[in-house]
């Protein structure tokens, strides 16, 4: 067990290879192909090999092969064993010096709990969810979005789905995520990258800890075809966006740690587009 560890943390101690076994938290629990990775954190697909390779060795990292692409997710047994023994050795089970801090601030006595959805351009994915949580449960949750790269106004398809879906769509705008961290920003109890591309850039340093997801899916900007199809797609989004968030809202946030609370919403990626 102790060799295990510490080839793990050695393995970790390497600035890229740290870097890439990060990106691959932010996007648990997905699956991600190299070349992605590679992209997103500007690294030679050989140099890159080598470090998937450590990573791997080490027993952080799996790999999967996709028809002829090879793809690349977080061993989370691992790292939960790995973060197991150094609370329990390095920390003596000490919880007051070691355990994460709670959930956002002062959990059990607030009545809402405020909620960011991230996506590159704030007009589609992350606009649908804020959409929806504020239709869903406005009276639990405070729904915000914003995007690394915010388009200068909402994608029209989008809209046109969230007035057939019967929300008040007058109040939303492409908002940038650097206008969520002043002083005076929402302290967040949760952050959802709704899109690879952003769960693919380094996240920004949340005051108060939050509980974070990547719930990842299609671009329906991207769709092409007819208006009729390219529709379909932003209608398939929505719907995507609407399961997770039921199943979110479900959750009995006050009773449950924080462990149970990162285990819940991680499981929520994995669920059917469809309820």
């Amino acid at each position: 067990m102790e060799k295990d560890i510490s080839t793990r943390l050695t393995t970790l101690g390497h600035p890229q290879r740290l870097a890439v076994f990060r990106l691959l938290m932010r996007r648990y629990p997905d699956r991600v192909p190299a070349g992605e990775l590679a992209q997103a954190l500007d690294i030679k697909p050989s140099t890159l090999s080598a470090y998937l390779s450590a990573l791997m060795q080490a027993g952080l990292v799996t790999q999967d092969r996709a028809a002829t692409s090879l793809q690349y997710s977080i061993a989370m047994a691992a790292v939960n064993q790995t973060f197991d023994y150094l609370f329990n050795d390095c920390c003596r089970g000490r919880p007051d010096l070691c355990a994460p801090a709670p959930l956002g601030h002062d959990r059990m006595t607030r009545t809402k709990y405020d909620v960011l959805f991230i996506c590159t351009g704030n007009s589609a994915r992350s606009i649908f969810a804020e959409s929806i949580l504020r239709k869903e449960a406005g009276d639990r949750f405070i729904a915000h979005s914003a995007g690394t790269l915010p388009r200068s106004e909402l994608n029209p398809f989008a809209l046109a789905v969230l007035q057939q879906k019967g929300h008040d769509v007058t109040l939303l705008q492409s908002k940038n995520v650097g206008a969520f961290m002043g002083p005076d920003a929402p302290v967040f109890d949760f952050v959802f990258t709704v899109c690879d591309q952003a769960a693919n850039e380094e996240c920004p340093a949340w005051s108060g800890q939050p509980v974070s997801a990547h719930w990842g899916m299609p671009d329906p900007v991207k769709a092409t075809g007819t208006d009729a199809e390219k529709s379909l797609a932003f209608q398939r989004a929505y719907g995507a966006l609407a399961n997770r968030i039921k199943l979110f809202t479900a959750l009995p946030i006050a009773s449950l740690d924080r462990l149970s609370l990162q285990k819940a919403v991680d499981q929520i990626a994995q669920s059917p587009s469809e309820i």
